[in-house]
């Protein structure tokens, strides 16, 4: 009976050995991070010197005041919207034509992830190219005028042609999860609603949709944090430009981190972010719990 108690005990001591690696990381390059952030953000350091003061909320008063921010806040929110909504209804309109198909499932699921597992910054220099190059031509021959120049070079055209790569690189992800909550739905369910004489919209409306609803959780969630924290592509596209009509909030951390040396702007600027994600993420997530299946 004691060596069975002794094994027992070695075995969890084991385990608990096996997570001091990753907690200790995760709380050193994450935990630490955070706290750090939020503590240089109530001070003047500019990222170099080594002494720094304490100056409140100041860094915060001047960024409410800053009009820089507040459009950059404007372009994010835009610029989620836009993502979360072609994200979500295209992967959710692929993953219903993917369940369907009977032959060359694996192989089209495959190529349509192949767009997920390219770098970000790839991506964008490869489309860069196509709206410089490729695009103009088409939007010639078409006798188009707007199509006719770099999408990127006007501000009106810049956000959604960012968002267009955005989408066509993040759509993959979504559509897989999609996917895989589909191919749990019970057979017996679509039998049933075809009995009761339901219409393809209504099978999708009563049956799909309500049984969807926890990868529709997952994805919006996922879609609504790379919308605020985007940087890649705006950065490598555009560079916040032109006339700051793609300048997200994390460009605008960036260039007062690095270019303008105010790190402590910076961190401010990143604290309000991480708010504004937490609010529209705990709010989406209230939304949506209150649909769906309860067994």
């Amino acid at each position: 009976m004691d060596t069975k108690w002794k094994k027992k005990g070695s075995g969890k001591w084991i385990y608990f050995g096996f997570t001091l690696i990753p907690v200790a990381l995760y709380s050193f390059f994450y935990v630490y991070s955070v706290i750090n952030g939020v503590r240089y953000s109530f001070t003047d350091w500019d990222g170099m010197s080594t002494t720094f003061h304490i100056v409140g909320f100041k860094n915060y008063i001047s960024l409410f005041k800053n009009p820089n921010f507040w459009g950059s806040l404007k372009t994010t929110v835009c610029y989620s919207i836009l993502l979360v909504a072609g994200v979500v209804t295209l992967s959710l309109a692929l993953s219903l034509s993917l369940n369907s198909l009977k032959k060359f499932r694996t192989f089209t699921k495959s190529v349509f992830f192949v767009p997920a597992m390219i770098g970000g910054i790839t991506i964008a220099l490869i489309w860069d190219q196509l709206f410089y190059r490729v695009v103009p031509l088409v939007g010639q021959a078409l006798g188009i005028g707007w199509l006719s120049q770099s999408l990127l070079m006007t501000g009106k055209t810049a956000l959604p042609a960012v968002v267009f790569v955005h989408i066509w690189q993040a759509v993959a992800l979504p559509t897989v999860i999609f996917v895989a909550g589909l191919q749990q739905i019970p057979d017996e369910q679509y039998e049933s609603a075809k009995m009761d004489g339901a219409t393809p919209f209504q099978r999708f409306r009563f049956v799909t949709f309500p049984y969807l609803v926890p990868t529709l959780t997952v994805n919006l969630v996922l879609m609504i944090k790379q919308g605020f924290t985007s940087f890649d592509f705006p950065f490598a596209l555009t560079g916040g430009g032109p006339v700051r009509s793609t300048e997200v909030i994390g460009i605008l951390i960036y260039n007062d981190a690095f270019k303008n040396m105010r790190f402590s702007m910076a961190n401010a600027e990143a604290c309000v972010l991480f708010l504004v994600v937490a609010v529209f993420s705990l709010t989406q997530l209230k939304l949506t719990s209150k649909g769906g299946v309860h067994e």
